[in-house]
């Protein structure tokens, strides 16, 4: 005697793979929705982080083109020579800066102011680029008065020469070179001798060192 399945039960065992196959489809189906917006994010991030790092590099280049230009546009360097009486002090600085000089004091009968682009009102209390004095008083008589401050250690003194004027041997003094200015708290000084007057150079601020040990010092000159 045989066994026949019904028409019910052939149904039945023909559903079972249909619906396996209905499931396959539809994670099939959610793992490709899954896995491309997984790629959209992926490619989203990477575009932001793209897109950061070429911002990034753009305002790097740019920053450093414009420093390099700023460079560039302050030769050829501007010259400026003193009095013949006073040893035809020479005066080398960037092109793009400006320039003061009062020649009618006795005390100080070469006195000129060096700044970037124009040059403050002396009553400013501004910190000056560069400063060029020759000083009526005896080298001696100007190191003195900063005797106070290299004792008690607020300034350090140290021999110094003009590159171009190697057998003038004067001092280098750092510090808050300007008491009467409280914003210069820090600078450098240079004292030379000039026959019987001193000739003074200085800068009022650490951030102006750049330029001054650039451009000015191994370019200034004078006649003994």
């Amino acid at each position: 005697m045989k066994l026949r399945m019904g028409e019910r039960g052939e149904m039945n065992v023909l559903l079972i793979p249909v619906i396996l196959l209905a499931l396959l489809f539809i994670g099939a189906g959610a793992f490709a929705v899954w896995a491309f917006n997984s790629r959209q994010h992926y490619k989203n991030d990477t575009d932001a982080i793209v897109a950061s790092a070429v911002n990034a590099n753009t305002s790097a280049v740019q920053a450093q083109d414009a420093k390099q230009y700023a460079e560039e546009a302050k030769s050829p360097l501007t010259v400026y020579t003193g009095p013949d009486a006073y040893g035809s002090v020479k005066v080398s600085y960037p092109k793009t800066w400006s320039a003061y000089v009062d020649t009618t004091n006795t005390s100080t009968p070469l006195d000129a102011y060096f700044h970037d682009q124009y040059v403050p009102s002396v009553a400013s209390q501004d910190t000056y680029n560069l400063r060029v004095q020759v000083n009526a008083q005896s080298y001696s008589q100007v190191l003195g008065q900063y005797s106070g401050q290299i004792q008690n250690g607020q300034m350090t003194a140290t021999p110094y020469h003009l590159p171009k004027v190697p057998n003038i041997i004067g001092t280098m003094l750092t510090g808050p070179i300007n008491p009467n200015n409280p914003n210069v708290t820090s600078g450098e000084l240079i004292l030379l001798p000039l026959r019987s007057t001193t000739l003074e150079i200085w800068t009022e601020s650490n951030s102006y060192l750049p330029d001054f040990n650039t451009y000015i010092l191994p370019n200034l000159t004078f006649s003994p």
